[in-house]
């Protein structure tokens, strides 16, 4: 018989050393009544995880129990399996991109992209701020002149109808942006034969994004930034290393608030790339600091 109580102690006591720092959660409705689900619902909760990613985990280490038929307070739940993510290969997935994107420059304008794919950044997003149709098609059809002959993939924030018909090489998008997606945009999307990144802020977008076969998976924010205001508190070194684990079958990318000095450590959890944009914007010599994070992504672990 298992105590509820005592296993969500257990749980809670072999791991917050990897999740501190974190503000405890009040311990949402729970969805089931087995005592292993509401034990690890109540343990996710006081590790500072939201009611959202708290039921994942809940249900996962439920779905774990039940398949190995063994409680084991001490692992950390990662079986894609666990979380119902979609078998491999993945059905309808969208077009696949470099397992390593390495340096993801995420930059302001057209003349911001071109800039650093000259500079020999192999990845770069334009993230551009317009509501007028016209000068986001322009902005987006410069951005793509900018990168010809440089080797960099480009991706566009948000404007996929615009990267589609400017023959972008991908587009990424936010939560919100993907849940403002009909089916058949996302069809049209996949024809066209553009990569999708999506990014994600803990288990329930991750859940979500894997549920449409991206090209690749962004998460954060895994530091402090100041560049927009986040629904979510930063996620840290620990979550993102459980984050890669359960998702390494993507194309994983690490964002938010990353300068040279997290490299190493966000290397080390098995991120295959990292995103970055006050690193490089805000730099006294932008294609010097492009340098400096290259050598620092590519250093000897």
């Amino acid at each position: 018989m298992i105590d509820t109580d005592t296993l969500a102690q257990d749980i809670v006591r072999h791991h917050t050393g990897t999740f501190t720092p974190s503000t405890p959660q009040p311990v949402p409705a729970s969805e089931g009544t087995s005592p292993v689900y509401r034990a690890a619902l109540a343990a996710c909760s006081a590790l500072g995880f939201i009611a959202a990613d708290a039921r994942c985990l809940a249900r996962a280490w439920q779905a774990r129990a039940e398949r190995t038929g063994a409680v084991d307070a001490a692992t950390w739940p990662d079986e894609p399996q666990d979380f119902g993510l979609q078998a491999l290969p993945q059905q309808n997935a969208f077009a696949a991109c470099p397992r390593a994107l390495g340096l993801y420059a995420v930059l302001p304008d057209a003349a911001w992209v071109g800039r650093m794919a000259r500079a020999g950044v192999p990845t770069v997003q334009l993230r551009f701020k317009s509501e007028d149709a016209a000068t986001i098609a322009h902005e987006v059809q410069a951005a793509v002149h900018a990168v010809q002959g440089t080797g960099a993939l480009l991706f566009i924030n948000d404007h996929w109808q615009a990267a589609v018909a400017a023959g972008a090489y991908g587009v990424h998008l936010g939560q919100e942006d993907l849940d403002a997606m009909r089916p058949e945009d996302l069809e049209t999307l996949g024809r066209a034969g553009l990569r999708l990144g999506v990014s994600t802020h803990g288990y329930a977008e991750m859940l979500r994004a894997d549920a449409v076969g991206p090209s690749y998976v962004a998460m954060g924010a895994v530091f402090p930034t100041t560049l927009k205001r986040m629904a979510t508190a930063p996620q840290g070194l620990g979550r993102l290393a459980a984050y890669a684990r359960l998702m390494q079958s993507y194309p994983l990318v690490a964002i938010g608030g990353i300068g040279a000095e997290h490299f190493a450590q966000v290397r080390a959890t098995s991120v295959g790339s990292i995103a970055v944009v006050r690193a490089l914007v805000n730099a006294p010599d932008p294609e010097a600091a492009a340098a400096q994070l290259q050598r620092a992504l590519h250093a000897p672990h």
